[in-house]
């Protein structure tokens, strides 16, 4: 019993935002995140990513070690996605992003939270910088098919990481007022981001049900799959192993959504916002089991 009024205390207070977020979206379409949006990328995402990773314990090499794990996974994404769609005849290039990028950032880091504490956070944090990385270089890269440096350079979560990576290399303690400042504006960002895929999610449509549920299928089900073969086959255990398996578990990131908008025709961002619809709905049933597994095996 004990467990699963863990496993509520870790899954309600993520949907019940969420939740909030869709009501506000379905009251008033014209609700503008322009502020949310600005907010997370430009301040709260890098102050997000230093915080949760030089003041929760981690290590430079464990930083490295799960940034080199969410890599592999994410490469099994790939050659999963890649034969789905290609079998339902999509295009392999543009609409690959929403099933190898997963949403660890909105919805994976606070779950990591709330299931193995500060701990939990910032092993979080290191795999959802992978994320961040792909989103600017690979994710750019299909949906537009073309590199932009321009891009990459231009993003600021880049610039948060770097710092976390120069602190944890040099073992700097980090000031009191940098922490503080960085722990206010974190809690602050995963509330808003949370809300904020709330209310993206009331504004999406769904295309092709049959397809989309199938993409959105593979996404939430293959996907903890593959991180929990990758953690048996490398004998990972503890928290930190948890946490892998819960962010490989996640829905596609609506970042996806944002970046195609900007690159791709209208058929592809139709379809890349049809999968993140159906996979974040089939994660309602997919990430409760998978909180529940890593809880009870991963400690």
């Amino acid at each position: 019993m004990e467990l699963y009024i863990k496993l509520f205390d870790v899954i309600f207070p993520v949907f019940f935002v969420i939740g909030v977020g869709y009501y506000l979206g379905v009251k008033d379409p014209n609700f503008d995140t322009k502020f949310i949006t600005n907010f997370a990328g430009n301040i709260g995402t890098p102050a997000m990513i230093f915080y949760t990773i030089t003041t929760t314990g981690v290590t430079l090499n464990i930083f490295i070690e799960y940034f080199i794990y969410a890599l592999i996974i994410i490469g099994g994404f790939s050659i999963i996605g890649l034969f789905f769609l290609f079998i339902l005849k999509k295009d392999v290039i543009s609409e690959l992003p929403p099933l190898i990028l997963p949403n660890t950032g909105n919805m994976g880091i606070p779950i990591c939270l709330f299931a193995y504490g500060t701990a939990g956070l910032g092993v979080a944090s290191a795999i959802a910088s992978v994320i961040i990385l792909l989103h600017f270089t690979v994710g750019v890269l299909l949906a537009k098919k073309s590199f932009s440096l321009k891009i990459l350079v231009s993003n600021v979560p880049i610039y948060g990481i770097i710092a976390s990576v120069i602190f944890l290399y040099f073992e700097w303690e980090v000031p009191g007022f940098i922490e503080n400042t960085t722990f206010l504006l974190t809690y602050t960002t995963i509330f808003l981001v949370l809300m904020s895929l709330g209310i993206a999610l009331s504004r999406f449509q769904v295309i092709s049900w049959s397809h989309a549920s199938i993409l959105g299928g593979v996404r939430v089900v293959i996907g903890p799959l593959i991180g929990l073969s990758l953690i048996k086959y490398l004998d990972l255990d503890g928290f930190a192993a948890g946490v892998l398996l819960i962010q490989s578990s996640m829905p596609s990131a609506v970042l996806t959504y944002l970046v195609g908008s900007m690159y791709s025709e209208k058929k592809v961002v139709d379809s890349v916002a049809s999968v993140i619809v159906t996979s974040t709905v089939m994660s309602i049933i997919t990430i409760p089991l998978v909180v529940f597994y890593s809880l009870k095996y991963f400690q």
